[in-house]
């Protein structure tokens, strides 16, 4: 579905994303980790046209999509649900999820994705009128995902959606991302909880200041000394 060929990007004389190739296929959930700083959000940036790159090729579904606008990128089904979710705290939870349903145009009727939405987050359901700004940070998770989901995305990019969620509550979302895959969305997920990308990946990526360094079934990275050392405290 998705792929990256040799991804090269610069910002000034520094290079962050160094000749960084991977694939996503669709149905599947695929982990990117890495540390702080390793260009995570940065590969996500790229792939939803908020940076171009200094060389190689994005292609989705066939199509190369480098250089390709935003806007259009998410009318061709990939929705970028951003760190540190990018919550308007002035508008409420209905507003925020009708205006992710703006690139499907006009006189589109979207009360069946809200109601969905509403289906997987009751809380939101509960907190339609509420000015989002006034929410949890984990309700804001949950709002800044099911804004994604409104544009019916083929390919949903998820960056760092446990960052700064109480413990306790980063299970739940764990679950909704995991129950967003099973019912048909594919997912690339950026998150610096090894643990928990590791747990619900089919597969994953290390990449280490800007190379990819890893990459293979979860399941055998969960066994890999490397990332055991690096990633998982063990």
């Amino acid at each position: 579905m998705l792929s990256l060929h040799n991804v090269t990007l610069h910002r000034g004389r520094t290079r962050v994303l160094d000749d960084v190739s991977l694939e996503v296929r669709e149905g599947e959930l695929v982990a990117l980790i890495g540390a702080n700083g390793a260009g995570k959000t940065t590969v996500l940036r790229t792939i939803s046209g908020l940076l171009a790159p200094t060389t190689g090729k994005v292609v989705f579904r066939g199509e190369p999509i480098h250089g390709t606008p935003p806007d259009h990128i998410v009318r061709l089904g990939i929705a970028h649900c951003p760190e540190e979710r990018k919550i308007w705290p002035q508008m409420t939870v209905l507003e925020h999820l009708e205006l992710g349903a703006f690139a499907r145009g006009r006189g589109i009727d979207f009360r069946a994705e809200i109601d969905h939405i509403f289906g997987a987050f009751p809380v939101l359901a509960e907190s339609r009128a509420q000015l989002a700004g006034t929410l949890s940070g984990g309700e804001q998770q949950m709002l800044a995902i099911g804004r994604a989901l409104m544009s019916r995305p083929k390919l949903l990019l998820l960056d760092e959606p446990s960052l700064g969620i109480a413990p306790m509550v980063v299970e739940g979302i764990g679950r909704m991302i995991a129950r967003i895959r099973d019912e048909g969305t594919t997912v690339l997920l950026v998150e610096q909880n090894a643990s928990l990308a590791l747990r619900l990946a089919d597969r994953a990526y290390v990449l280490e200041t800007g190379r990819l360094t890893l990459e293979g079934p979860t399941r055998e990275l969960v066994a890999n000394p490397e990332v055991k050392r690096a990633y998982l405290g063990g």
